[in-house]
């Protein structure tokens, strides 16, 4: 498989080309002047995914062979606009995904086989409940939403971790169990219905994605948890049976949260009209918009649009988390905005191919619920920006300014790269 790492290098190499011209055209519209600063920056960051190529070169050799630098573009382009936007946030990010790579390589020389992991699902998912837990009895809450968690002088979103927990919990469960979800004990109107004791993970998910919903405030994560619960049990059954009862199940709770937490209920009204709100709740949401207007086909340029004013105050609020892909689509106009979104669909294409290929039931859910949710949380940031859905407070994976997101999608990165080394060598023998 040379040629497998061949490539990736040179995307790796070329990914450091495309980091160098950003930060130039930044630090080039900053500074009014061409410096070698930026081939600095670019160099430095070639030379931290060169390291993680070097690790899957020696412990993953089959790997697939566009995953990492796929990662690694999505990187670069969120730590140039976050250099665009505050260069001290750019190094702290640049920390995070240091700390990140190293999280990355721990797990593929340290955890050996992924398949280990199926041995400890209910391990894993008691410590997902337990972080959720914590969270809402003594998280900090931030514009509305408990979701952090203050360890010294660090604040963590244990959610982050919490989706990577679940899923590695529910396809063990779900390794074991498809056959008893699969199978009809009675019909009902025509429809086999299984046996209501194997109904009970999906009203727990249900139970705890609408806790999350409503003592914590966060709309992101309940959509995020409870759609990679619908996807991977949809997955491993192949039967619309549970997706429908999950959706009115979801649903119904909704409502019911909906009119009895104030929060949720403002969450709706920004959607259907923000400009009533604009200079108050709903400004974020009317000041993305106008952003993404104002990039109109190809942009204004890095570094060169309107979103930093005096002292640093940047436009749009939270624009390094919530509001970077507006940010970034002012910069770049339509053209960069629908290239983000291709690379995230291919680094999801190449997810599920990586799950067709695999040739055990829990490396196959495994991939596909992890690619579920890399793909579903870009499209909760990005369809709540545009106002296709509510806005809800998750990153955009690799791109936003965080380093619980950096952190727990470097641990999906490698992850997936074990999944897919095992199919390549298993078809290569």
């Amino acid at each position: 498989m040379r040629s497998a790492r061949l490539r990736e290098l040179v995307n790796l190499v070329l990914v450091g080309m495309l980091t160098a011209i950003g930060f130039l055209s930044v630090y080039t519209a900053r500074q009014n002047q061409i410096s070698s600063t930026s081939l600095v920056y670019a160099g430095i960051f070639l030379a931290l995914f060169a390291v993680a190529h070097v690790g899957v070169r020696a412990g993953l050799p089959n790997a697939d062979p566009w995953l990492l630098p796929l990662a690694a573009l999505l990187s670069a382009l969120g730590l140039t606009e976050i250099y665009r936007l505050q260069p001290t946030l750019a190094r702290d990010q640049s920390v995070w995904i240091v700390i990140g790579l190293i999280g990355f390589l721990g797990v593929i020389f340290l955890l050996g086989d992924h398949r280990r992991l199926a041995s400890y699902k209910y391990s894993l998912a008691t410590v997902a409940v337990g972080l959720l837990l914590l969270t809402m009895v003594v998280g900090t809450t931030v514009n509305g939403a408990r979701l952090w968690l203050r360890i010294g002088g660090v604040q963590v979103q244990p959610g982050e971790f919490v989706k990577l927990l679940l899923v590695i919990a529910l396809a063990g469960y779900l390794r074991e169990n498809r056959e008893v979800l699969t199978y009809a004990r009675r019909r009902v109107l025509g429809v086999g219905i299984p046996a209501a004791r194997h109904l009970g993970p999906l009203a727990l998910m249900a139970a705890v994605s609408l806790g999350v919903l409503a003592v914590m405030n966060d709309l992101g994560s309940a959509l995020l948890l409870f759609g990679i619960f619908l996807s991977m049990i949809y997955v491993a059954t192949g039967r619309h049976l549970y997706t429908v009862l999950g959706l009115g199940i979801f649903a119904a709770g909704s409502l019911l949260v909906y009119k009895a937490i104030p929060h949720v209920r403002e969450r709706f009204s920004i959607w259907i009209d923000p400009w009533s709100h604009a200079h108050t709740s709903g400004y974020q949401v009317v000041q993305s918009v106008e952003a993404i207007a104002d990039g109109g086909v190809f942009g204004t340029g890095l570094g060169r649009s309107l979103q930093v004013i005096g002292h640093g105050q940047t436009i749009i609020p939270a624009v390094q988390t919530d509001g970077i892909y507006a940010a970034w689509s002012d910069e770049t106009g339509l053209a960069g905005a629908a290239g983000l979104l291709l690379i995230y669909l291919l680094f999801a294409y190449r997810g599920f191919k990586i799950a067709t290929l695999a040739d055990d039931s829990f490396s196959k859910l495994l991939a596909c619920g992890l690619t579920f949710s890399f793909t579903l949380q870009a499209f909760l940031i990005v369809g709540g920006i545009t106002r296709l859905i509510p806005l809800t407070g998750v990153t955009l994976p690799f791109v936003s300014y965080g380093g619980s997101s950096i952190v727990s999608n470097f641990l999906i990165l490698a992850l997936l790269l074990m999944v897919s080394d095992r199919a390549a060598a298993r078809r290569v023998t």
